[in-house]
């Protein structure tokens, strides 16, 4: 893990975003700056981590960032504008959401606008080779997770505390018998047709 620059008193925000691919539940970004010399070994992408690490990295990120900041944008606004420029916008809220106006801005994936005239940078993969991006990723993807798992106990047949709103194949099958729910991206393929061997 490195950092973009090492300009002293260069202050880095990193953003990251969870839940793209989700039938359900909002977009939740994150955007988290680290003092210029922070080192963590066990700070990782989201997805190499399991549940129990991601949580008790989440701590201790919350705990000695120098800034950080959750944001969501629920699916009602994720249908109006599309995904794409709803995970944008999430970002950008966590960007509002800091206490200290970063320097430069680095991004997961090769997407982004920009923010306040600030100069930024999109890598795809970031969230394994930047520290701020990594940090991110944990902290949108715990916050989303916990979410997910309270919308699960208004609708529990989705298995959302399990699935946390992606397409598994309990979910489709919850959708089929149940229909959906409120919490459901109406824009997206929630229920494709099933294949029979006349289609295949």
């Amino acid at each position: 893990m490195k950092f973009y620059y090492d300009i002293n008193n260069f202050m880095e925000a990193g953003c990251d975003e969870a839940g793209r691919g989700s039938l359900s539940g909002p977009v939740v970004a994150a955007a988290v700056i680290f003092e210029k010399n922070y080192r963590n070994k066990w700070i990782n992408d989201s997805k190499q981590l399991n549940e129990k690490q991601r949580m008790e990295l989440r701590e201790i990120i919350e705990k000695e960032a120098l800034s950080w900041s959750v944001a969501f944008v629920d699916e009602q606004v994720i249908d109006k504008i599309n995904i794409l420029n709803a995970s944008i916008l999430a970002m950008h809220k966590a960007l509002d959401g800091l206490t200290l106006q970063p320097d430069f801005i680095l991004v997961d994936g090769n997407r982004f606008k920009p923010y306040k005239n600030i100069n930024f940078q999109t890598v795809i993969g970031g969230d394994a080779k930047y520290l701020s991006i990594a940090a991110a990723s944990i902290l949108a993807k715990t916050h989303r997770d916990e979410y997910m798992i309270k919308l699960h106990n208004e609708f529990p047949q989705y298995d959302w505390i399990n699935n946390k709103g992606y397409p598994t194949f309990k979910h489709r099958e919850a959708l089929r018998k149940y229909g959906i729910t409120p919490y459901h991206r109406k824009t997206y393929n929630l229920i494709p047709p099933i294949q029979t061997k006349l289609d295949l």
